[in-house]
């Protein structure tokens, strides 16, 4: 029972992980990369869709993404998702067939905004760690009787292990997120 606890919060802390790093993949660093738009809905058919789903993409420059619709019906929708989407501060430019999209410059500004979007995201993920340790403590508290204190004081003690070390990951995800934003 203890380990069945520990399995699933260790499971579920890494997936925090992991969803920690998909997040700061969609901040940009200046550089055109297709998971900026990852996590991007366009409103296709009334129904807001994954961007992924509906387009694929070529990176010919190191600042330049193509874009290139499936369906080029849904070339207007891309475009105007692209363009409401405050954290890309991309301006696409569509030739009827494909939208090309030239990543800005980051000023110095606009990095340290970056940053702070990273450091929230950072901080969410951290919660959402600590949400599952609590969930995990409050069933580890609910054996109490079936299995010995002891025991509990072991999974408890390993259950702080674990927090430790997902925390820690997403810290380190986010110091190698700041440092590539902060790189001129």
């Amino acid at each position: 029972m203890i380990n069945d606890v520990l399995a699933e919060a260790k499971d579920k802390m890494s997936q925090s992980v992991e969803v920690a790093k998909d997040d700061f993949a969609t901040v940009s660093a200046g550089r055109a990369n297709p998971a900026l738009f990852q996590k991007l809905l366009v409103e296709y058919y009334g129904t807001p869709t994954p961007l992924v789903q509906l387009a694929g993409f070529q990176q010919p420059e190191a600042r330049v993404l193509v874009i290139t619709p499936f369906d080029k019906s849904a070339l207007k929708d891309i475009e105007k998702a692209i363009v409401a989407a405050p954290h890309l501060g991309a301006s696409p430019n569509n030739d009827g067939q494909i939208i090309r999209i030239t990543m800005p410059e980051l000023t110095a500004d606009r990095r340290k905004d970056y940053v702070k979007i990273v450091r929230d995201k950072a901080e969410t993920a951290r919660v959402a760690v600590r949400n599952v340790r609590r969930s995990a403590k409050s069933d580890l508290d609910a054996l109490t009787g079936e299995v010995g204190d002891d025991e509990i004081a072991r999974a408890e003690k390993e259950l702080e292990s674990i927090t430790k070390h997902a925390v820690d990951q997403i810290d380190e995800a986010l110091k190698k997120k700041e440092a590539e934003l902060l790189e001129v």
